[in-house]
């Protein structure tokens, strides 16, 4: 009898046991998934440029907390991260960047932290056939300056809201219901800038710009684009590529020029300048976000407030 005893004590611990063990099991798949590193409970993102802080803010919402690394003004082609930056990455539940080699200072940093992370592209979606090869790169290089064209900058949206998903699946749905919201603002704002760069007269619907950094803008929405530096800022430009330049807009009778806000303007000067002594007036038709977005808390601080910004810069320049 007492040995009957031990022997359903036992099996009775080694059922609750059981039972422990399933409990815990489904506790931690609801809710492992969602990162608590910061002690809010929500999911801690480090993203690089201030366009991708601005999607991830939006789809995240609530239940992400976004750091950006780069600010207004700052040149991705150029940036080295910092020690505060390597502490915001290593600290992060989920790390997003351009890819495209953009970032081409961190690429080794991305390939590492990959192993440990979420580290996501948001150009991993994008085929062959959507990108512009990228001339002087090297072999099977791509301009990384998708968000220009807004309905590849949809696909990055998709990116972000498919990684969301994945890493915190308890909030799946709200991911995907902030995901249709700011998508649908994005198809708003391509046919915005379908719309008004149609009113440029087709003979001087012609970008001009410091670093060519527009070649997907102009493909979407009917420009001739280019600029007096490659596509990334680290190739030098030299007297010949001043002589061209200026060539082509007194050839063209190019009226007005546009300087970036994250690249110098001297060297856009340059061009001006020779024009000028060749008897051609060029101006300079505005500033336009490139590479980095405004100030944040402004209109422009923020991907739809940028590009609106710059199609309606370039129309009343050119129109």
């Amino acid at each position: 009898m007492r040995k009957g005893y031990k022997t359903n004590s036992a099996l009775r611990r080694f059922i609750m046991t059981i039972v422990f063990l399933t409990v815990t099991a489904i506790v931690t798949s609801a809710c492992g998934d969602k990162a608590t590193t910061d002690g809010s409970g929500k999911l801690n993102i480090t993203a690089t440029t201030g366009m991708i802080t601005d999607v991830v803010q939006n789809v995240g919402g609530e239940y992400v907390e976004v750091s950006g690394l780069m600010g207004a003004g700052i040149d991705p082609h150029l940036y080295k991260a910092s020690q505060g930056d390597v502490k915001k990455l290593d600290n992060a539940d989920i790390i997003f960047y351009n890819g495209l080699h953009l970032e081409g200072k961190m690429a080794e940093m991305f390939e590492a932290l990959e192993k440990r992370k979420p580290t996501v592209a948001v150009s991993e979606y994008l085929t062959e056939d959507q990108l512009h090869a990228a001339p002087g790169q090297g072999a099977g290089m791509h301009d990384p300056h998708i968000w220009f064209n807004v309905k590849l900058w949809i696909s990055a949206t998709e990116v972000i809201r498919d990684t969301l998903v994945e890493k915190d699946a308890v909030h799946a749905d709200y991911y995907k219901e902030k995901a249709d919201s700011y998508i649908k603002q994005l198809e708003e704002l391509d046919t915005y800038a379908k719309e008004q760069i149609a009113l440029i007269p087709e003979a001087s619907r012609i970008l001009v710009t410091a670093h060519d950094a527009f070649g997907y803008f102009g493909e979407a929405y009917g420009l001739t684009v280019t600029g007096l530096q490659g596509m990334n800022t680290m190739s030098e430009y030299g007297s010949k590529d001043v002589s061209k330049l200026r060539d082509y807009l007194v050839e063209k009778k190019i009226k007005a020029v546009f300087i970036e806000s994250s690249v110098p303007k001297k060297s856009i000067e340059s061009v001006i300048e020779g024009a000028r002594q060749l008897g051609h007036e060029v101006k300079i038709g505005g500033e336009l976000f490139s590479d980095a977005m405004g100030d944040a808390g402004t209109v422009e601080g923020t991907y739809i407030g940028m590009v609106r910004h710059n199609v309606d810069t370039i129309v009343a320049a050119l129109k």
